[in-house]
């Protein structure tokens, strides 16, 4: 009787290279292990020769990814460790800091700096009456200050010219509300600074806006200037206050095409303070729209009409609503004081 003996296959792990070595440690590990499982399985099957042969379970060790730092559970926000910056440097895992940022723009400023107070009953008031008399001396006692101001434009400017700004301010005044009506993002963005932009397109998104300049009741004029400078001593800027009286048409419209603001027959007479800024020592600077100025006595405006749906009744497939003849219910009138 010849008796066989059966070797193991052998496994023949691939060579690699000495830098990778180390990655391929696990897999070779792996590799090894099976090995030794195989033998074993060999080494039972000829001690029961006659005994009835089962698989073995073959188990292989499998090294799964690292993780170093472990994310919480979902549904587990504000339950866990409030502090993760040191569980993380626990682990051996750089922490980015979080940093309280506020991005600046230095094209233009924030606010308008020293606002001009314009006389209670302007543009009602006659330059012959008493009143009208000590506004005017008023204002020219106050011209001290803007005339330094306009000095230091024309440093930088020298065709600068309160006459000629007036009116190349109530240009660009057109031009800019030109462009919000047709929503020329472009155009606008050149006409305007950073801080007056959002304040006009806030809320225009769904809606139609119609204006239209009819006419200027009197020459705008220059009423106020000034200059002043940010984050360092010699980054200048310069604010003017125009004064202009026109009349004008708005209409506004919601989505739905229905009035909500205005008309587009009836023109107003406006009385507007506009500020306009550049920043000066950019060469390439323009004088833009930063805004207005609206006086404490300025009238309140028109309230805005609101479009509401009413429910009407229900209709079966076969009716028509115009033939129902339904009247709308009107609102009981409410008493709310006494």
């Amino acid at each position: 009787m010849v008796r066989l003996f059966l070797r193991p296959p052998e496994i023949v792990l691939p060579q690699f290279p000495l830098n990778c070595i180390k990655m391929a440690a696990p897999r070779t590990r792996t590799l090894a292990a099976l090995q030794r499982l195989t033998w074993s399985a060999f080494k039972a099957s000829e001690t029961s020769a006659g005994a009835p042969r089962h698989p073995l379970p073959l188990l292989v060790p499998v090294r799964t990814k690292r993780r170093h730092f472990i994310p919480p559970a979902v549904g587990q926000k504000g339950k866990w460790d409030a502090n993760p910056e040191a569980k993380a440097r626990a682990a051996g895992v750089v922490y980015r800091q979080q940093y309280v940022e506020r991005p600046i723009n230095i094209s233009s400023t924030a606010t308008i700096f020293d606002p001009y107070v314009p006389p209670e009953g302007d543009a009602r008031l006659s330059s012959l009456s008493k009143e009208g008399l000590k506004q005017r001396t008023e204002q020219l006692r106050q011209s001290a200050s803007s005339q330094l101001a306009i000095r230091k434009f024309k440093e930088f400017d020298s065709g600068f010219s309160s006459k000629n700004f007036a009116e190349r301010a109530q240009e660009i005044f057109i031009e800019a509300h030109d462009a919000l009506c047709t929503f020329n993002k472009e155009k606008l963005h050149s006409l305007v600074t950073e801080r007056c932009y959002p304040e006009m397109t806030r809320g225009n998104r769904y809606k139609t806006l119609r204006w239209l300049f009819v006419e200027s009741l009197e020459a705008p004029r220059v009423v106020h200037a000034r200059t002043t400078d940010m984050v360092s001593k010699g980054n200048l800027y310069g604010q003017v206050t125009v004064r202009m009286h026109s009349r004008q048409t708005l209409a506004i419209y919601d989505r739905f095409g229905r009035l909500m603001l205005g008309s587009e027959d009836q023109p107003k007479d406006v009385l507007e303070y506009l500020v306009m800024e550049r920043h000066l020592v950019n060469p390439y600077g323009r004088w833009r729209l930063h805004g207005k100025i609206v006086p404490a006595w300025a009238p309140a405006k028109d309230p805005i009409i609101k479009t509401v749906m009413i429910p009407g009744p229900t209709l079966k497939p076969d009716e028509e609503f115009d033939a129902l003849n339904y009247q709308v219910p009107k609102a009981e009138a409410v008493q709310w004081s006494k």
